[in-house]
């Protein structure tokens, strides 16, 4: 009896001195405490030993089935609802009391079970042995339970450390994988065989994740968890996560999961399953949820499967590569359209295959885990790329973002000219540009663009402020003391904080982000302010020829009342080569951006859509596409993107003069902006051309921005009095002449 647990007057338990009542709460005693009777006297000392060593495997079957019992107690359902409602009553020791079920240890209990009952055959074989026949005792219970001596006493170990550091979920999974590798067969497929009971649960959970997007983890043990519980409990202390929060109720639930509603919980990854396996794993369910859900709207959108775009197909080549669905939607069997069940049934095979090894193969999880990642994000990639349009949705970023449609912007800015000429007012200023900004799309977009209604024009009124008209502010900039604010880092004006923003549908959210249309937006306002300024610059010459033409004639009309009226004055030549030299550099700057930087990248990203059929690849591609247009383009690099606004700055604030100077008596205002101009532009010259960036890879076509800009070698001989501090700095030659 004793070597089931079972003590009586021969053989006793010490915690019955203390009158302790043992339970399934009754903490594990950490040392054995079965003994021998102290008033026997007639056993040999060394019978003794041996039975206190063999009664010690009872004490220890007792700890094990005490263990299962608890693990195994459905009761834990009650505790739970105890939990949760003594949860919100905030009664502290009503929730000390509830201990926190898991179903790994449950499942760890079974194995322990399996383990027990072999136990209790051997013993029960040792009695009827023993009944049967005349044999010595103490040495046929030795030699029946012998491999027991390898087994038990570990596995009580495990479950006093199980117990003691309250270890469940992916981090008992890691204990029980270190103690498979042991020297002991016996104890090493003990081990095996209850890390294979541990994993069961852990593939349950994967193929409820995998194959239908549900997260079963009531008990916090898997090593992907909601987010939301988290962020709710922040958003107290952080306005902008409950904004965030606010706002992402509205969406369609897989959205919102996508973005924020699961991660990684890194606490509960067994050592043993890569980081990158797990992300893989994050990433197929959360797919998986999105094939499963789609938006009512996506469904009720069209009668039928959106055609490919002819752009499409032409970039693809898909007319005869792929034979994607044409036939009506059903809304009702939509998720299953999106998934098809043979894919899901193929995910769950694989899975089941896992589930019934007797062995866990790293490898072979590995190759799983990647394959259904695979197979997940090529049906992501079928449903953005191809039912999404999303090459079409790209096409329109690039047409109104990165001002490929120039006309479209030409005639915008030239219908808002006189109207960013005054400073914006902070509650019209966006309806004020509307005006320009329906008249431009009327004259140049045509019915085919679809895209054009995605697209509105915002003016953030954070953005906006009371600022003086740009005369004033060139005025304002050169001060009594001849410091100027064109190296500040202020805006060119009110107008800088124009934005687009662009209706992104489902599910194009999940490759939309705001992150990256918040990247798109840095790039257009920066390409915005440059087209402006090519414009103005391009404004002011037109201007002042046609006024010149005008005296022209009236000169001629009148030369015989004035003979010295046909001189052509010549104090303006200056200042028309200083207004060529920004022109020069203005374009050259635009040309770089468009041609070299902007198509180039863009067709790279083209080949990129059609050599890949992989969702998580084609972001990777696009994040690529991103980052090469913002640090081509020098928005990354503080000195250059300050040193390129101040240059723009100058070139508005020397329009702004001269167009409101009836002649050039006085330049002293001109000559300073000219002078400022000469220096901010050798800056900028002897930067680009430094080895750390003309050398590097980060900007490919920079030598050849700098070889337009140097093809006569002006900026090399002007850039020297920047490189060499000895020499002095020389002046325009422009202004020499006057």
């Amino acid at each position: 009896m004793a070597l089931l647990g079972y003590t009586g007057d021969l053989i006793i338990d010490r915690r019955d001195d203390n009158h302790l009542l043992l339970s399934e709460q009754t903490p594990i005693s950490d040392e054995c405490t079965f003994t021998l009777a102290p008033d026997i006297s007639f056993i040999d000392p060394s019978d003794r030993q041996l039975i206190e060593k063999l009664i010690a495997l009872g004490f220890y079957y007792r700890e094990l089935d005490r263990f299962t019992s608890k693990s195994r107690n459905l009761s834990w359902i009650r505790s739970a609802t105890a939990y949760s409602n003594a949860k919100p009553l905030g009664n502290v020791c009503d929730v000390s009391k509830v201990e926190k079920p898991s179903v790994y240890r449950r499942a760890l209990a079974n194995g322990i079970v399996e383990v027990l009952s072999v136990y209790r055959s051997a013993v029960l074989h040792i009695e009827q042995l023993l009944l049967s026949e005349t044999k010595p005792i103490l040495a046929t219970v030795t030699q029946g339970l012998n491999k027991f001596f390898s087994i038990l006493p570990p596995l009580y170990e495990l479950i006093l450390k199980i117990e003691r550091d309250d270890i469940r979920g992916g981090q008992l999974l890691n204990l029980l994988y270190k103690r498979c590798h042991c020297g002991v067969p016996e104890l090493q497929t003990c081990m095996q065989r209850l890390l294979w009971h541990a994993h069961q649960v852990m593939y349950n959970q994967l193929a409820s994740w995998m194959v239908y997007g549900i997260l079963q983890d009531q008990h916090g043990e898997f090593f992907i968890r909601r987010q939301e519980d988290r962020d709710v409990e922040n958003s107290a202390s952080n306005p902008d996560i409950s904004d965030k929060l606010a706002r992402m109720s509205t969406n369609d639930a897989s959205l919102s999961d996508w973005h924020l509603g699961f991660h990684p919980y890194w606490d509960m990854l067994p050592e043993y399953i890569p980081m990158r396996v797990a992300e893989s794993i994050l990433f197929a369910g959360k797919a998986v949820r999105v094939l499963r859900n789609p938006s009512p709207s996506f469904q009720s959108g069209d009668a039928v499967y959106p055609q490919i775009p002819k752009s499409f197909q032409k970039i693809h080549g898909l007319a005869g590569r792929f034979h994607f669905q044409r036939d009506p939607l059903i809304n009702s069997g939509m998720g299953e359209d999106l998934l098809p069940q043979n894919e899901a049934d193929k995910i769950e095979a694989m899975l089941l295959d896992l589930k019934e090894s007797s062995e866990f193969h790293k490898r072979s999880f590995e190759c799983a885990v990647d394959s259904i990642q695979a197979i997940a994000a090529s049906h992501l990639w079928q449903l953005v790329v191809v039912r999404a349009d999303l090459n079409g949705h790209l096409k329109a970023l690039k047409d109104y973002f990165l001002l490929a449609k120039g006309d479209f912007f030409q005639c915008f800015l030239e219908e808002s000219r006189q109207l960013m000429r005054l400073p914006p007012r902070q509650s019209t200023a966006e309806a004020d540009l509307m005006v320009p900004f329906q008249l431009a799309a009327l004259k140049t977009i045509g019915e085919e663009d679809k895209y054009f209604s995605k697209v509105s024009l915002r003016m953030p009124s954070y953005g906006i402020t009371g600022r003086p008209s740009p005369l004033d502010v060139s005025r304002a900039n050169t001060s009594a003391d001849g410091s100027s604010g064109a190296s500040s880092e202020m805006s060119l004006d009110g107008w800088d904080g124009l934005a687009l923003e662009y209706s992104v549908d489902w599910p194009l959210h999940l490759f939309f982000t705001q992150e990256v249309l918040s990247k798109y937006l840095r790039v257009f306002q920066y390409l915005l302010r440059l087209k402006r300024t090519q414009m103005e610059l391009e404004k002011l010459w037109a201007s002042v020829m046609h006024q010149y033409h005008r005296d022209f004639a009236k000169r001629k009309k009148d030369r015989t009342k004035s003979p010295t009226a046909q001189q052509i004055p010549q104090g303006s030549r200056p200042m028309w080569r200083v207004r060529e030299h920004m022109a020069f550099l203005i374009r050259n700057l635009q040309f770089y951006i468009q041609v070299d930087v902007i198509e180039s990248q863009w067709n790279i990203l083209q080949q990129h859509i059609q050599d890949s059929h992989d969702f998580t690849a084609l972001v990777g591609f696009h994040q690529e596409y991103l980052s090469a247009l913002i640090s081509q383009t020098f928005l990354d690099i503080g000195s250059v993107s300050r040193i390129l606004d101040s240059i723009m700055k100058l070139c508005l604030q020397f329009c702004w003069n001269l167009e409101n100077q009836d002649n050039f008596s006085n330049t002293a205002e001109l000559e300073h902006i000219a002078e400022e101009f000469n220096k901010k532009s050798n800056s900028l010259y002897t930067i680009l051309r430094s080895s750390r960036l003309a050398g590097s890879q980060r900007a490919p076509f920079l030598r050849r921005f700098l070889l337009r800009l140097n093809l006569n070698s002006f900026f090399e001989a002007t850039a020297r009095g920047v490189l060499n501090v000895v020499r002095p700095r020389p002046t325009l030659p422009v202004l020499n002449q006057q």
